[in-house]
């Protein structure tokens, strides 16, 4: 697969729709194109500790931040025509879908694919098959785990590798 496009979401809390950052990346031709960041004021407007704990965002840094519609119109016309890769792509498609619904938006139909599956079959011999371990196995250097850009970045490498 030479052209697609790599997402990652963060969440605020257990909805899947409070998608509070995303990270993209644009593959074409087998090159990194293009890279996308933001933060999204998340639906519903609240963090759970164990979240920000992971991601490091609270509610202070989204609160004047875009809406998930304002946001997307932006990446929607970057990623036209192109599958989405993700790590675990059932949890960042079932954010998409799930904002999507929130917002009244029709959704798409995006094609996704997953290099969290992909990993388990070709790499039985790891550990385990998260993004780290995953990006650490194929020589990708992981900083920042868990910022939206920095994951979609290792994901991309892994599937550029992988695919």
């Amino acid at each position: 697969m030479d052209n697609f496009a790599a997402i990652d979401f963060e969440t605020a809390n257990n909805h899947r729709t409070s998608v509070c950052s995303v990270g993209v990346v644009i593959v074409r031709n087998n090159k990194v194109s293009d890279t996308f960041y933001e933060l999204i004021r998340p639906a519903p407007n609240y963090y759970c500790g164990w979240a920000t704990d992971i991601h490091g965002l609270t509610y202070n840094d989204t609160i004047d931040a875009d809406p998930f519609p304002v946001v997307w119109q932006k990446i929607a016309p970057a990623i036209e025509c192109l599958p989405l890769v993700a790590h675990n792509s059932p949890f960042d498609e079932s954010c998409l879908r799930s904002v999507f619904e929130r917002y009244g938006l029709p959704y798409p139909g995006y094609e996704f694919y997953c290099t969290y599956r992909l990993s388990r079959r070709l790499f039985p011999e790891l550990p385990n098959h998260r993004l780290n371990t995953v990006a650490e196995h194929i020589g990708f250097d992981l900083k920042n785990h868990h910022h939206a850009l920095a994951d979609a970045e290792a994901c991309a490498e892994i599937a550029r590798t992988i695919f």
